[in-house]
Order: C-alpha cells, then structure tokens, then sequence
C-alpha cells in the first residue's frame, strides 16, 4: 500500500472513530469509502489494534505540533490558553469530538496499546497546560487557585466534556460559553 493510501486510510479512520467512536466501524467500511480492498488495509494495518494504535500516535504528533506552534506565537498565556481551546473548537467545528476524548469514553473495549497511546496524549496536554499555567501565575498574567496540575485537570476535563456536550446538543456555542467562563475565571480570582 502507497504510503499515499495509507494516510488516506487514517484520514477515513479518525474521521470514523471521532464520529462514531472504535467500535463503530470495520475495515470494510473504510474500504468502501476509499474504493480499495479490505486486504489492502489489512496489508499496512494487520489489526485493527495496529490501526487504532496509528491513528493515535499521528493525532498526538500533530497535536503536539499544533501545541509547539503556539508556544511559538505568543508568550502570553491567556493567548496560549485560547488557542489551546480553539484546537478544540476547530474539531468540534468540523462537528467531530477530539479522537482521544472519543477513545477514552470507549477504554474498557479498547485494545490495551490503544489504552496506552490514549493515556499519553491527555498526559502530554495536562503537562502543557501545567508549564502554560505556571508561567502564566509568574508573570501575573493569570491567577488560579490550587495547583497548576490540578487546574490543568480541570481545563481538560471542562473541554472534553464540553465538546461532548455540545454536540449532543448540536449547540457548538454551548462549548464556547464553558471555555470562555473557565478563562474569565483564571483571570479574576486575586
């Protein structure tokens, strides 16, 4: 399989995954869509587990990319924080939850290397809103009770469950409203 194929492939799969979660769809049916063989899928992908594992690993790498540009773009924390928001914003636009929020609500039937890959990426977000927090509570330009880890949890957490949320709603400003009130509250406490 071109190496073409194969990203068009898990182009087709994290769509799939982001709309109807790990369990909702099969080889055939990214085949199906594509125009291509099952076995031609199977043949980069021997397992779905191989795929699941895939899709992961390149949405934490592109994740973590989107996360460098904005580092890059600002020292500001309050600007790194709505842009760290509207990575999500982005993928509910395109009316998708975040894959790895998608596969965590699936853990208990996943693949334990899917598991592990999913665990990593919200690991690698808190630690970035952990350092984005704390240079941010240096430079007076947020303030924020408890800890930076603690608060970094709770971002997360806020904008998972908000994009969730939303959706069922069908109401993406739903999600807008939840992030802007958790950032107005990181810049109001004394």
């Amino acid at each position: 399989m071109s190496a073409i194929t194969a990203d068009k492939v898990l182009d087709v799969a994290q769509r799939l995954v982001q709309t109807r979660g790990y369990n909702g769809f099969s080889y055939r049916d990214i085949a199906g869509e594509i125009g291509i063989k099952s076995a031609s899928i199977h043949y980069h992908f021997p397992s779905k587990t191989d795929l699941g594992v895939a899709l992961v690993d390149r949405y934490q790498d592109n994740f973590d990319s989107e996360l460098q540009k904005i580092l890059a773009r600002s020292d500001e924390a309050p600007k790194r924080l709505k842009d760290f928001i509207a990575l999500f914003r982005q993928t509910l636009k395109g009316d998708r939850l975040c894959l790895c929020g998608m596969l965590g609500a699936e853990r208990d039937s996943l693949p334990e290397a899917v598991s592990e890959r999913v665990r990593s990426f919200f690991m690698l977000c808190e630690a970035w809103l952990v350092e984005v927090l704390k240079q941010g509570r240096k430079a007076r330009e947020i303030a924020y009770l408890g800890s930076p880890q603690a608060v970094a949890d709770q971002f997360l957490s806020l904008l998972e469950g908000a994009m969730v949320v939303a959706r069922a709603l069908n109401d993406p400003e739903r999600f807008d409203r939840a992030a802007n009130a958790f950032l107005r509250v990181l810049k109001s406490i004394d």
